[in-house]
């Protein structure tokens, strides 16, 4: 699609040679003979760039150019005049002008200019979408009584400098929670440097966090600047940091005391200004007792605590969570959108999630995969689950009975899993409407012979009213 720019001059001669070299270029273009047209079209149909006369009758080029950055500040402007000056140059550069380019116009000069700043848009915009992605993958998804307190407290912390202690499972998404908490913070223009502690082994660890110098062990064939040297203003959050060992935390709170360390091998201390987040799935004051967790480290990173919930606490969100992955997977992978049936919903919604969000995100990415249809059914869901549970889910429904642990049993096929669960699931909903087939038909959407009939075929149980 060709790019579009608008012309704003009010010397009809400049408009139509402008017009000329640039639709020779391929470009689609448009024109305005003041400031006020401008804005009209910028209203309608904004430019990818605009190539604004400063000296112009009623609305002078900078005026236009600020009340356009002001609606449309995407838009990149070139300033034109002929009898400018630096002071003028810099005014526009500072209302947000990408560039300045002088009268007589040049054909190459302009093609040129054009080009660059068009090159620029495209550039912006692409970083735009980017960070728009990234903040869609790693945003807090819920608006449970729990997340709610949540993000309560990360925009209490965020701004602070304060170090922050984050508890919580496996899964829950605490690194997610650090990125918020960063987000919310003087800091959130600087690096944001996450580390897994348990993922590096002990001998590298504090090559990782601290750097080395060349030559300092076997491998170290050049320096290498560590992670509080890459999160020098900004934050660095340190995951599962019960898993670092006693001799690597003792080099850590020194670190963290004094916000200077030296790298692996050499002698000159590295001065830093980083925030530190840490997060740990293991309780550390039980650590500290078995003397695995040093408890001067401890009350050095648990100034302000943060626990984040378990998806168990917060079933509500798993309806938004789950079109929140979809739409990933599909902008991802390219996976193709589906609906979630409310017979699946109330699957998932009644599972007991060890793993947490991880699991919940992997298992709507593996149903994405393998359901044939655009609907995932209960039944799929069910089976999906009961391959990934390692035990029996079990919750209390909405009419407050328990329901069968349907995923702790291995099944031949899937017409037994879905059997299986349309048993349990017609039976629950039979005694929610206290045995009555009409209520019962109509709640689950089928006709009533379409239930005798099921009733019969899956044999389930049914008792008198009363």
């Amino acid at each position: 699609m060709a790019a579009s720019i608008l012309i704003v001059d009010d010397e009809e001669g400049i408009r139509t040679s402008l017009r000329s070299i640039l639709e020779d270029e391929g470009y689609e273009v448009a024109t305005a003979a003041g400031g006020a047209e401008a804005l009209k079209i910028c209203g309608s149909d904004p430019p990818d760039l605009m190539m604004l006369d400063i000296w112009m009758p009623e609305m002078d080029g900078l005026e236009t150019l600020r009340r356009v950055k002001e609606f449309v500040p995407a838009t990149q402007v070139m300033m034109m005049s002929g009898h400018g000056s630096i002071e003028t140059a810099v005014k526009a550069v500072k209302l947000g002008a990408y560039d300045y380019i002088e009268k007589p116009l040049s054909l190459e000069n302009v093609t040129l200019r054009v080009k660059h700043a068009l090159e620029q848009y495209r550039l912006e915009q692409e970083n735009q979408t980017l960070r728009t992605k990234v903040q869609q993958k790693f945003e807090l998804v819920g608006q449970s009584p729990a997340m709610q307190q949540l993000r309560q407290l990360i925009e209490t912390a965020g701004p602070t400098n304060s170090r922050v202690l984050i508890g919580g499972e496996n899964g829950t998404g605490k690194e997610l929670v650090a990125r918020a908490i960063h987000t919310h913070s003087a800091r959130a223009d600087h690096p944001f440097v996450a580390v897994n502690c348990a993922a590096i082994p002990e001998t590298l660890i504090e090559s990782e966090l601290f750097g080395h110098e060349k030559g300092s062990f076997t491998g170290a064939t050049s320096m290498k600047r560590g992670q509080f040297e890459q999160a020098d203003g900004g934050t660095l959050f340190l995951d599962e940091i019960g898993d670092m060992s006693l001799n690597t935390q003792a080099k850590v709170l020194r670190a963290l005391q004094e916000q200077q360390f030296t790298r692996v091998g050499g002698t000159k201390l590295m001065k830093v200004d980083v925030r530190v987040l840490a997060a740990s799935n293991k309780d550390l004051e039980k650590e500290i007792q078995k003397g695995q967790f040093r408890e001067d480290l401890y009350y050095r990173l648990n100034v302000v605590p943060v626990v984040v919930p378990s998806l168990r606490e917060r079933r509500e969100d798993i309806p938004a969570l789950v079109r929140h992955f979809m739409k990933i997977h599909v902008e991802e992978q390219g996976l193709r959108m589906k609906e979630v049936s409310p017979e699946a919903m109330a699957v998932l919604q009644q599972y007991e999630w060890p793993g947490n969000i991880r699991e919940l995100r992997n298992l709507i990415e593996r149903l994405m995969i393998m359901v044939p249809g655009h609907v995932i059914e209960a039944s799929q869901a069910a089976m999906s689950i009961q391959g990934r549970a390692a035990g029996p889910s079990v919750s209390s429904n909405a009419g407050g009975q328990t329901a069968s642990p349907l995923f702790a049993k291995a099944y031949d096929s899937l017409r037994d899993a879905r059997n299986a669960f349309e048993k349990e699931y017609i039976g629950r909903k039979l005694r929610e409407h206290h045995w009555n087939i009409s209520r019962t038909a109509e709640d689950l959407q089928i006709e009533r012979s379409h239930l005798h009939r099921k009733i019969k075929l899956l044999d389930v149980e049914m008792r008198p009213e009363g």
